[in-house]
């Protein structure tokens, strides 16, 4: 957890009404900022736990989940309080993303498939999938579709040679595959695009 969020967590744990409310609304904004934990059961959760809310009067607010930990509290198999934001189960799956993104940009995919990418970053190509879309917005494949189609551009843009090398350096398996990809970026062929350029 950042100095910024441990501060934030600390103001929170002072504010039991917030707390409250944030974690009856299961809003995600304050996911990571502070766990409730239900002296009836004895666990403690992220504020979004999709489990039932407890009642109000048996719930306490801590900033970490180390914090419940400590007070004697077990973390709720449904939410997983180590996955939440700052946790550095979180922070891990950025790193696996960031991994990731630079094997691709490598090239890594234009001659490995998707599953063989997880299994390099030693995840399972589903879950793989998920922390893409989560920490870029996109899947590994569409990923690479992008870098492919900006670096041919570039190869267009700086250099002189023929369509279809540039085709086959930027990482396309076909020159028809990279007309497909430039016409649906650019609205344009590649040849189209060289000589307006």
């Amino acid at each position: 957890m950042s100095v910024m969020a441990a501060a934030m967590s600390a103001a929170f744990e002072l504010d039991r009404e917030r707390c409250d409310r944030a974690r009856l609304a299961r809003d995600p904004c304050f996911d990571g900022l502070f766990f409730s934990a239900v002296r009836t059961t004895r666990i403690y959760c992220r504020p979004v736990c999709p489990v039932r809310p407890a009642r109000s009067e048996n719930v306490t607010f801590y900033p970490t989940a180390a914090a419940a930990e400590r007070a004697g509290y077990r973390p709720c198999l449904r939410c997983r309080p180590e996955t939440a934001p700052g946790s550095p189960a979180w922070i891990g799956t950025g790193t696996t993303v960031a991994r990731g993104m630079r094997l691709i940009a490598d090239g890594y995919l234009d001659s490995h498939g998707v599953t063989e990418l997880a299994d390099r970053l030693g995840v399972g190509s589903r879950h793989l999938l998920r922390l893409f879309l989560r920490h870029a917005g996109a899947t590994p494949s569409e990923v690479a579709a992008t870098r492919r189609v900006q670096r041919a551009k570039r190869m267009i843009d700086e250099s002189d040679l023929p369509v279809g090398e540039i085709a086959f350096a930027a990482g396309f398996g076909s020159v028809r595959r990279f007309n497909e990809a430039f016409l649906a970026t650019y609205g344009r062929s590649p040849s189209q695009f060289r000589r307006h350029a």
